[in-house]
Parts: structure tokens; C-alpha cells; sequence
């Protein structure tokens, strides 16, 4: 059960901001699916605190794309539609694509051992599961993540890391992982990872874009076959 959130012990801000974080996590973990009811009331008694700051929370997230609030309705975890998704993707190959480029605009020595190591760890992962997806983790452990950071362009990294990555990632809790995927994504990391390292702006927007593009093939291939078996 997450952390209560007490009255008296915060600012009205602060707690709007920490609930928000503990539903995030609740809908990007998967405890709380795609289409569930996010109720005001049960939140409130769930955290112990007034409906205020969950109304607040929820806004918050609803700004960020992973919340739909309906008036008279209520608000529930976002259910994201094929034409979402592609908009989703549409954009993100925009974003990643310039992110690469500014990316080895910058890039130095540091920035080759840092894919070194990160890559390293991603084929040991993928070396255990061959046939399965590209399982990355959080923060510093994610190529994407660990590219835009790079590209040092605080616009594209807050739109990024605010409203895009999140979005994909309850898109992706729905539909999971693209099964297979893993191998293939590793190699077209490496050559986006190479072309930033040797200082090519173009060849690694090229690449990111391209691989951003083979990645939004494979997840609607997949949501074709998910709405296949619903018929």
C-alpha cells in the first residue's frame, strides 16, 4: 500500500504533487488498468486526505495524458486509441529524431563509454530471453532517456519525460511489450549509439527516426491482432 499522505505535514501543492506520483505509479506499474475509475472519494480515504488534493492529482495527470476526466462522470486511467498511439508515435519520431542529432552534436568521449556500458547490459538482458521484448529499465538505464539527456535541449527532455514517455508507457502496459522485438532494437541501438558517439548529427537523426518508425510497425502489427482476437 503506498505512503500515506497526512494533512497538516505538507503544503496543499506538495501533497497534489506526491499523490499524483503515487497514482502514477499505480498506472504505469499496471495496479491500476486502462478504463479503471479513478473515484475522488475512495482516493481521499485511501491517502487520508481531503478530495481537494486529489482533484488537484488527478489534473495533474490528466495533463500529462494518462488520466481522462469526464464531467459528471469522473476520472479514469486512459485508455489510448490506435489513432493515439500513431499520434503518439508521430511525435515521438519528431522528438527522439532531433534529440539524436543534437545529441552527437554534443557528444563526446564520455558519451561513447556511457552507450558502451548501458548496451553492454541490455545484450546480457536480451542474451536471456533471445525470442522476448527489449526490456529496459528507468532513468539512466533507458537508451531513449539516456539520449535526450544528452541531446541538452531542457524543452524536448520535459516534453519528453512529461507527456510523451509516460503516455507510451500505459500504452504499453496494455498491449505489453512487442514479442521478438528485443534482438532487432538492440541492433539498431548500437548504430544510433555509434553515430552520436562519432559526432554525426545526421546519420544518428536518421537512425533514431528510423528506429522509432520499425518500432511503431511492430506495436501496430500487434494491436491489429489484439483487435482481431476481440471480434
Amino acid at each position: 500500500m503506498s505512503e500515506l499522505l497526512t494533512k497538516g505535514t505538507e503544503s496543499k501543492g506538495q501533497v497534489s504533487d506526491r499523490l499524483a506520483d503515487a497514482i502514477r505509479d499505480d498506472i504505469l506499474s499496471g495496479r491500476l488498468g486502462p478504463g479503471e475509475r479513478l473515484g475522488e472519494v475512495s482516493l481521499a480515504e485511501r491517502f487520508e486526505v481531503s478530495r481537494g488534493p486529489v482533484r488537484a492529482a488527478l489534473s495533474l495527470l490528466s495533463e500529462c495524458g494518462i488520466v481522462t476526466i469526464v464531467p459528471n462522470s469522473g476520472a479514469r486511467v486512459r485508455l489510448i486509441s490506435r489513432e493515439d498511439a500513431r499520434a503518439l508515435y508521430e511525435m515521438r519520431v519528431a522528438l527522439e529524431g532531433e534529440a539524436a542529432g543534437l545529441a552527437a552534436s554534443r557528444a563526446d568521449q564520455a558519451s561513447a563509454q556511457t552507450f558502451r556500458m548501458l548496451l553492454e547490459q541490455h545484450a546480457e538482458d536480451i542474451a536471456s530471453h533471445p525470442e522476448g521484448a527489449y526490456l529496459q529499465g528507468s532513468g539512466d538505464k533507458d537508451f531513449h532517456m539516456v539520449t535526450a539527456q544528452m541531446a541538452g535541449n531542457p524543452i524536448i527532455l520535459r516534453y519528453l519525460t512529461r507527456e510523451l514517455y509516460p503516455q507510451l508507457a500505459l500504452l504499453r502496459m496494455k498491449h505489453r511489450n512487442v514479442v521478438g522485438r528485443g534482438a532487432k532494437a538492440l541492433r539498431e541501438h548500437k548504430r544510433i549509439a555509434a553515430a552520436i558517439s562519432d559526432g554525426d548529427p545526421e546519420v544518428a537523426r536518421l537512425l533514431m527516426r528510423r528506429h522509432i518508425l520499425n518500432s511503431w510497425a511492430a506495436l501496430e502489427a500487434q494491436l491489429s491482432e489484439t483487435e482481431e482476437d476481440a471480434e
